[in-house]
This record gives C-alpha cells, sequence and structure tokens, in this order.
C-alpha cells in the first residue's frame, strides 16, 4: 500500500512527532510511505516532499493568512495564533507522489500548508482521504481548542477568541466552509483519544463521516527504562534530587498549566518542608528561562529541545512527569515518560485519563485543584509507591503503544478507506 502523509512540519510539535513515529511504524509492517510537509527538517530524507512555490512566496501566504485573521479580528492581536481560517495553502492534486498514492493521510494542516480549497481538491480527485484529529480545530470554525464554548455544536460564531465576536464573525464564515468541502465525498477521521473521538461523533462537521480512535505510536525499544545516573550525569543534573519534569512546547503557554504547578509546589513544599532542599524542578520548552526564579524551589530550564536522544535523557532523569495542561488530546510527553519508566502527575481533563491509571501508573488530580495536584507529586515520589508505579508504566506502554499495534489499527483504517 502507497500513503502519503501530510504535516505542517517534518520535525516540530507534537503532531509532527506523531506522524513521523506513524510513518517508522508502517514502514517496519511493510507499506510504501513517503510524507509532504511545507517545514522540512535539516537532514531529511529523499521520501519527503515539500512545495516547489518559492520559499519568498511560501512566507506571503502565511503572512496572508494571518493579516486575514488579524483584519477579522478587528486590527487587535488578541489570541491571534490561537485560531486559523485555512484560507490559503498549497495544491499537491498534481504532484506524482499525490496521484501515486493509494491513501492520503492529513495530519496537522494549518498556517499555509493546505487551505480548504485544496483539502477540497483532494476530496474531488477521489482519493481516500483520512484525517488524524490532534486537536479539535477539523470540528470548529476556527480554534484548535474550544474550551467552555460550545459553538462547534452549531455553527459557531460570537467566537469567544475573536476580540469581539459576532454571530457572523470569521469562525461562522470558515465553519460554513468546512461544511461545504466536507460534504464533497466521506472520510476517515481518526482521533489520538477516546476522549476526542467521543466529542468527533457529537460534531456536526463530521456527520456522514467515518470517526475512529487509534493512540499516536512509539518506539518502545528507543524509549525504554535505564538507570538515572548516568542520564542526569549526560544533564549535569544533581544526583540525589527529587525531579519533577515540565515539558511543552511553550513553557510559558497559559494552556499547559505551569502557573497551576507553581502553586502546587507551593503547597507541597508548605506541607512537607523537608522536600525544600531535596526537591529541583526541569522545565523544557520555549521561554522557559523566564520562569526559572519564579517557584518555590530552584528550577532547571531548557529551551525547546528538538533531539530524541535528550529528551530520552530527560525521561530517565525524572522522578516524575508533571502534566497539569488544562486541555490536551493524548501527549506525546506521557506516552514517552510512561515508555521510560516514568510515571506522571495530570489533571482529569482530555485523554490523560485514557493515559494515567490513578495510583496505578501516576496520579489523576482534580482539574485545576493545586492542592490535590501536591497530592499527586506527594504520591508518586514517595519511596514505598514509586517503583510500582515505574513497573505499571512501562507495561501499559508495551501493550497499546507499540509500532506494530498502531501500524496494524492503521492499516484497518486506511483498508477500509480504500473500500469506500
Amino acid at each position: 500500500m502507497r500513503i502519503l502523509l501530510c504535516n505542517t512540519s517534518e520535525s516540530i510539535g507534537g503532531a509532527a512527532i506523531a506522524a513521523r513515529r506513524l510513518m517508522r511504524a508502517l514502514r517496519l509492517a511493510g507499506q510504501d510511505v513517503s510524507l509532504f510537509v511545507r517545514d522540512r527538517a535539516p537532514r531529511s530524507e529523499e521520501s519527503v516532499h515539500t512545495p516547489t512555490l518559492p520559499h519568498a512566496l511560501l512566507r506571503f501566504k502565511f503572512i496572508a493568512e494571518r493579516v486575514g485573521i488579524w483584519r477579522a479580528n478587528n486590527w487587535h492581536r488578541h489570541r491571534l495564533f490561537e485560531v486559523d481560517s485555512a484560507t490559503h495553502g498549497v495544491d499537491i492534486t498534481c504532484k506524482p507522489y499525490f496521484k501515486n498514492a493509494d491513501v492520503v493521510h492529513l495530519h496537522w494542516i494549518n498556517q499555509g500548508l493546505f487551505s480548504l480549497r485544496d483539502i477540497e481538491r483532494m476530496l474531488r480527485s477521489g482519493k481516500p482521504i483520512v484525517w488524524t484529529l490532534h486537536d479539535m480545530w477539523p470540528l470548529t470554525g476556527i480554534c484548535h481548542h474550544s474550551r467552555e464554548c460550545e459553538g462547534w455544536l452549531s455553527s459557531c460564531g460570537r467566537c469567544p477568541i475573536l476580540y469581539r465576536g459576532t454571530p457572523h464573525d470569521l469562525s461562522w464564515r470558515c465553519y460554513r466552509r468546512k461544511k461545504t468541502v466536507y460534504g464533497t465525498r466521506p472520510m476517515h477521521f481518526v482521533a489520538c483519544s477516546n476522549w476526542l473521538a467521543d466529542i468527533a461523533r457529537r460534531a456536526p462537521l463530521l456527520n456522514g463521516h467515518v470517526v475512529h480512535s487509534i493512540p499516536n505510536a512509539i518506539d518502545t525499544t528507543f524509549y525504554r527504562p535505564s538507570d538515572s545516573f548516568e542520564a542526569r550525569k549526560h544533564l549535569g543534573l544533581p544526583q540525589d534530587a527529587i525531579l519533577v519534569l515540565f515539558v511543552a512546547y511553550k513553557a510559558t503557554d497559559p494552556n499547559k498549566g505551569i502557573f497551576y504547578l507553581r502553586g502546587a509546589v507551593r503547597r507541597l513544599i508548605s506541607k512537607h518542608p523537608a522536600l525544600r532542599n531535596r526537591l529541583r524542578l526541569i522545565i523544557v520548552g520555549r521561554e522557559a528561562t523566564v520562569l526559572r526564579d519564579t517557584f518555590a524551589v530552584p528550577a532547571h530550564t531548557y529551551e525547546y529541545v528538538n533531539n530524541e536522544e535528550t529528551m530520552r535523557d530527560f525521561y530517565r532523569a525524572a522522578t516524575l512527569l508533571a502534566m497539569p495542561t488544562l486541555q490536551d488530546n493524548l501527549p506525546n510527553t506521557i506516552v514517552e515518560a510512561m515508555s521510560t519508566g516514568t510515571p506522571t502527575v495530570g489533571f482529569r481533563v482530555g485523554g490523560l485519563p485514557q493515559l494515567i491509571a490513578h495510583k496505578e501508573n501516576g496520579y489523576l488530580s482534580a482539574y485545576k485543584d493545586e492542592t490535590d495536584f501536591a497530592e499527586g507529586l506527594a504520591y508518586c515520589i514517595d519511596q514505598d509507591t514509586l517503583p510500582h508505579l515505574r513497573e505499571t508504566c512501562r507495561k501499559h506502554a508495551e501493550a497499546v503503544f507499540s509500532q506494530k499495534a498502531v501500524a496494524e489499527a492503521y492499516m484497518n483504517v486506511y483498508q477500509e478507506a480504500i473500500e469506500h
């Protein structure tokens, strides 16, 4: 089977990582897989295709789309990058790698990769289209995470993300456009978590389309447990400390909950003063350095890490992973940590309950509850419970997220899409 995967970036972001790992898993299963991206990695392979347009034109398309959103937002930059309109992109339907594909598999396609018109062209070509939902954008008007808003259950409009949402604002217009495009031909949508799959099945935009739930694949032979001594030595981290790891693409993103972690650490230290001299934070992500001196305990900060070996060392070095995200699908970070035997403390939200079995391989805290999150930190660093948590993490990762299991599930979806 010839499969074309499509994602905006080859290497940056959770969707890029997931798409690249799926490519490896499918190849191990004997499939012919290529990848189309807007942003290619420095050391890329021949099977990774990019637009033939000049870089300046691609940049223009990206800026033109942002200006359109800016204009629709009454010329305010307020939360400008939290939405996408898919007005500009690249048409690949005439390219050999598209024509030769048996299945075209979309991942995260925003910020100038594909416009809604481009997706309509793909559907009209007759190619079977599979689309992995890495967030809610395909089923909303313009947002990637709806939070408390339920406009996507009707027709959007009055968007709370826009500076001054109106009944017929940008979200309403994009929603109507998606409805027209999606009506061209049935697609198969794949959610990375049961939580998002349930949302997708409720979404009016996806009526008439098939929704599946398949987790992201991970190489459990690469992400495997190891003695933390060497990892800490390599990273220059203290050997005798309790290390709490926080990872996000942008560490200061409010949706990733770093400020709830700050409060939880403060409460933990207040209740267990003896931990003050032992507890340390590791913060990995863009703008991490601005957070260095804002916690009740010392923090080691690192800007965005794009090297898998280094990230594996962080998981192996950490005592636990703190994931206070306020809305998320099935985060790669939790799966990676779990595969190395590192437990996670996270809020009971989104797809996290599918990953974290409470007090079995981690701790599920009440939503936005700093006190309960602090209890979770205390539970997972307890030396009586930690060995069991580590063992259970590894077993769960091997059983659910292995490359073989995920590749087989996707090949079933591809076959079903071809038959339809």
